[in-house]
């Protein structure tokens, strides 16, 4: 009993932290048991799998630190978000995005994207590129919102080929479903296959940036003010993420080179903690799959 109690504790304070709320269980986790069909996605799927799954918890910090190596997106985070302020509050909203889309029917998935697509119209501003020539900016742009499109995808993936189990359909499968996630909220010609996705982040370098603010971005995900309590998790984790990340992007941010034969166990350890302590599927998963049965079972009767 007692231990019960330590278990449910502790996974209500892992899931207040990336939900940003006291219990983990938002009202739009709720809303995901509501619905009139599967989703884009379903059971079974490239999406339920990977995202399901607890590397993306891995997957989240390494798309921060690649994020900021485009002084592009780095400059829409930077001067129009709140993240140093209240970065878990910010952490609770692409949660929000990427759970409801994976996880929703597809009028819930819509909606959550016609919410992103809203504040991503607020978001304009000018950055310095590579070259040194000033470049407007809006968070619409084709190419930031594919930008983050990869970045996204190639960390989830690369964390879950790493420390999760097989992929129905494999990665190539998961970059072709994920692709339906990113032309919803505006992405255009998104990657469709594993290749594909590794010949647009190589065609990105060119407009990569280090420099003070990039690193200093990094500096603040490596030390995230999470509770005293995580800290040391949170530190492992930022290392499974950065020992997965390429040298010549290491080097830019200022990442310290951290081999990933080190690190592999360790944070195999961890994620084997946290699935005990979570349990074998997320809240959101259940409500889905509650949501899924409930149909099928109406069709049925």
């Amino acid at each position: 009993m007692a231990l019960d109690f330590i278990r449910g504790k502790a996974a209500s304070g892992f899931r207040s932290i990336v939900s940003g709320e006291p219990d983990g269980a938002p009202e739009w986790v709720q809303q995901l048991a509501h619905g009139t069909d599967e989703g884009f996605f379903g059971p079974g799927s490239a999406a339920w799998t990977v995202h399901g799954s607890l590397p993306t918890i891995v997957g989240g910090v390494r798309a921060l630190l690649m994020q900021a190596l485009h002084p592009g997106a780095l400059a829409g985070v930077d001067e129009h978000s709140r993240y140093e302020e209240d970065p878990l509050g910010r952490l609770a909203g692409t949660t929000q995005w990427l759970t409801v889309v994976t996880f929703g029917d597809r009028a819930m998935a819509e909606r959550e994207c016609a919410r992103v697509r809203g504040m991503h119209r607020k978001v304009k501003g000018e950055y310095v590129n590579a070259r040194g020539e000033n470049v407007p900016y809006s968070a619409n742009d084709a190419d930031l919102l594919r930008w983050v499109h990869v970045a996204f995808a190639d960390s989830f993936l690369a964390t879950h080929l790493v420390w999760g189990g097989e992929i129905p359909g494999g990665p190539d499968q998961y970059v072709r479903e994920w692709a339906i996630a990113g032309e919803m909220v505006g992405v255009e010609n998104p990657p469709r296959s594993y290749m594909e996705l590794q010949d647009q982040l190589r065609g990105f370098r060119s407009d990569f940036m280090g420099g003070e603010r990039a690193q200093r971005t990094a500096r603040f995900v490596r030390n995230a003010p999470v509770p005293l309590a995580a800290k040391a998790p949170y530190s492992m984790l930022y290392a499974g993420a950065a020992a997965t990340i390429g040298s010549y992007e290491r080097s830019l941010l200022n990442v310290p080179t951290i081999p990933l034969t080190v690190v592999k166990p360790a944070v195999s350890a961890l994620l084997g903690s946290l699935g005990w302590v979570l349990g074998p599927t997320s809240p959101s998963q259940r409500a889905a799959t509650e949501r899924i049965a409930t149909r099928e079972e109406s069709t049925t009767v």
